[in-house]
C-alpha cells in the first residue's frame, strides 16, 4: 500500500486497541489515545526504510535517505544470508527484513529502551520522530507543497505539547506500565502495531509479505503471506483509495467512539 493508507490503518489499529483496553478494564486517557494513533500513524510508514523513493526516506532530508542505503543493504545481506532454495534471488532488500514480526518487535523494544533509559530527551525523540511521519503520512497533500524545514517543527511542537500533556498525573505517562520508572515503557506498542499493520496492508497487495521470517514455510524463508492471488490488488489502486482508505476512517472514528466511552 501507499504511505497516506498505511497510516490511516495504523492510526485506525490503535484506536481498535483503545476500544478493546477499555472493554477489558483497562482504558486509556485520552492523551494515551491520541499519542498512540499518531505514533502508530508515524510508525506504519516505518518499514519502508528499505525503499529510496518511500515518504520515510525523505522525511528527514539527508540522514533519511543516508539511513535508507544503510538498511536496504543490511536487509539484503541478510536476505541472501538467510534464503531458502525456493526464494528468489533479488537485488535490492525492500520488503525483506523490515517487513516481518521480528523487526517489528525490535524496533519497538528498542524505543521502549529510549524511553525509560533517556528519560524526557528520549521520549522528545520519539514523539517528534513519529509526529513528523503522522505528518507526512496523514497530511500527505499539504506535507508534499511544504517545506520539509515546516513539516519538522509542526512535528516538533506536537512532540512538544503532548510530552506536556501526558507528563500531568493522570494523563497516561505511567498507563499501563505503573511501576516507579516504568513511564513511557508503554511507547513501544504502536510503534510495533504501526510496523505490523503495514506489513498485513503489504501482504495485501500483489507482492505479498514475509511477514513471518524467520519461520520457514515449504521451500521458503521468506515466504510472501497473502490472500489468494485474485484477492490482491497493486498499491494505489481504486480499491485502496475508494475503498479500504475509507474502511480505516470508519473504523477509526468507531475505536476512538468506543475507546473514550461515547459507544
Amino acid at each position: 500500500m501507499m504511505g497516506p493508507a498505511h497510516s490511516l490503518s495504523g492510526a485506525a489499529a490503535w484506536l481498535g486497541v483503545g476500544a478493546a483496553a477499555s472493554a477489558a478494564g483497562h482504558g486509556m486517557p485520552w492523551p494515551v489515545l491520541v499519542a498512540g494513533a499518531l505514533i502508530c500513524a508515524g510508525a506504519a510508514l516505518a518499514p519502508d526504510l528499505d525503499h529510496k523513493a518511500a515518504t520515510i526516506s525523505r522525511a528527514f532530508g539527508p540522514i533519511s535517505k543516508t539511513l535508507c542505503e544503510v538498511v536496504d543493504k543490511l536487509s539484503y545481506a541478510v536476505y541472501k544470508a538467510t534464503r531458502k532454495p525456493g526464494d528468489p534471488r533479488r537485488s535490492g532488500g525492500h520488503r525483506t527484513l523490515t517487513h516481518t514480526w521480528v523487526w517489528a518487535v525490535l524496533i519497538g523494544a528498542g524505543a521502549s529502551a529510549v524511553a525509560y533509559t533517556g528519560g524526557r530527551w528520549g521520549v522528545l525523540a520519539i514523539l517528534f520522530v513519529h509526529m513528523v511521519l503522522a505528518v507526512e503520512g496523514l497530511l500527505w497533500r499539504a506535507a508534499r507543497v511544504s517545506s520539509d524545514i515546516l513539516v519538522w517543527l509542526l512535528g516538533a511542537s506536537s512532540a512538544w505539547m503532548l510530552a506536556g500533556i501526558l507528563d500531568e498525573p493522570g494523563n497516561g505517562a505511567s498507563w499501563l506500565f505503573t511501576e516507579p520508572g516504568q513511564e513511557y515503557l508503554w511507547l513501544g506498542l504502536p510503534i510495533v502495531l504501526g510496523a505490523l499493520v503495514h506489513d498485513i496492508g503489504d501482504a495485501l497487495t500483489v507482492s505479498g509479505c514475509p511477514i513471518l521470517w524467520p519461520i520457514p514455510v515449504g521451500r521458503k524463508r521468506w515466504y510472501p503471506l497473502g490472500p489468494p492471488k485474485a484477492m490482491r490488488f497493486r498499491a494505489g489502486a481504486w480499491v485502496e483509495v475508494k475503498v479500504l482508505m475509507p474502511v480505516f476512517m470508519l473504523l477509526g472514528g468507531i475505536g476512538g467512539a468506543a475507546a473514550l466511552g461515547f459507544i
